[in-house]
């Protein structure tokens, strides 16, 4: 039988090729949700494929393992090449660009029957000058593995049950925030000092725990500080490597300010997130994360799209 990580290794999305005919994909916006192998080829594959016709798929990251009964591969990369084509608004640069992706994909009998997928596009506006809220509070840098050891093909069980039981421990842990210090979540006990936490595009990047409570924690929880959890669709472990997705993986009240720029909405939110972290002895040390910040700046009253539209005189639609 051909392992999950090597069916899905030889199942790049812009092939196609291992589709169930009644597939169905939940993207980031503005795809949303596709039903039907030929829906999601006009609605997402042929999109891309005009945007980046010599894409390379690039896999940095990919394990597999059993969620609610379901057969799951978790994958993490990008796409590259050069920038071709308007995509989904975004004006084409001419050259080349790096679209970095999180996909989840479910199997059965040999082909994918539901996907998962979070393109982080406000990156790809960052790389190419059309980003039209604020700057990130760190670059945009997320590189593969330390590692280099994120295709997990040949899983030791023990060792997957035990980066899962971490990481549901300090998921567990941020939920006891008392809204008032970050210490209450003791962050310190699962996390390396100077581990690296490598966020969506319009967030940025960061390393250690102090360079990360400035540059995402802190106005994150000032912005969302009622976040609870959502309803979570796989979160497998295998090796030093854990995935999850969330559809969506939180829900929250909009209520403090300065979170991209935005004053306060009051508005609910729902936010689409999907975590790759890997293990180093008992603690984390690499987070990549991508959100949904789209699908998100559209419950709070802003499209971004439309802005950048407006910024290029309505030119790259």
């Amino acid at each position: 039988m051909t392992h999950p990580v090597a069916a899905r290794l030889d199942a790049p999305l812009l092939s196609a090729d291992r589709l169930a005919a009644q597939a169905v994909v939940n993207a980031c916006h503005p795809v949303n949700r596709l039903e039907g192998a030929d829906a999601i080829r006009s609605g997402l594959i042929e999109p891309l494929r005009r945007a980046f016709p010599d894409a390379i798929e690039r896999i940095d990251i990919c394990l597999s393992g059993s969620f609610a009964g379901g057969q799951w591969t978790a994958s993490y990369g990008a796409f590259t090449g050069v920038f071709r084509a308007p995509l989904f608004g975004i004006g084409a640069s001419g050259r080349l660009a790096a679209l970095r992706y999180g996909r989840f994909d479910r199997w059965e009998h040999g082909e994918i029957v539901e996907l998962f997928m979070i393109l982080d596009l406000p990156a790809l506006m960052l790389e190419t000058g059309q980003w039209p809220l604020a700057a990130p509070m760190g670059p945009a840098l997320a590189p593969p593995p330390a590692t280099r050891d994120g295709i997990v093909v040949h899983d030791d069980p023990e060792a997957g049950a035990r980066s899962l039981a971490l990481v549901e421990a300090m998921i567990a842990a941020l939920m006891r925030y008392d809204g008032q210090s970050r210490a209450s979540m003791r962050m310190v006990d699962f996390w390396h000092r100077d581990f690296c936490w490598y966020g969506p595009g319009p967030i940025g990047s960061f390393q250690g725990h102090a360079d990360y409570q400035r540059g995402h924690q802190r106005p994150f929880l000032a912005a969302f500080p009622d976040r609870v959890g959502g309803d979570h669709r796989c979160r497998i472990g295998a090796g030093a490597y854990v995935a999850s997705t969330g559809w969506p993986s939180i829900r929250a009240t909009h209520s403090g300010g300065d979170w991209l720029g935005l004053a306060p909405t009051a508005r609910p939110v729902t936010m689409r997130v999907m975590d790759f972290w890997r293990r180093e002895d008992a603690l984390l040390k690499e987070n990549w994360v991508l959100i949904d910040i789209p699908d998100l700046l559209l419950q709070l009253g802003v499209d971004p799209f439309e802005r950048a539209r407006a910024l290029r005189g309505g030119e790259g639609s």
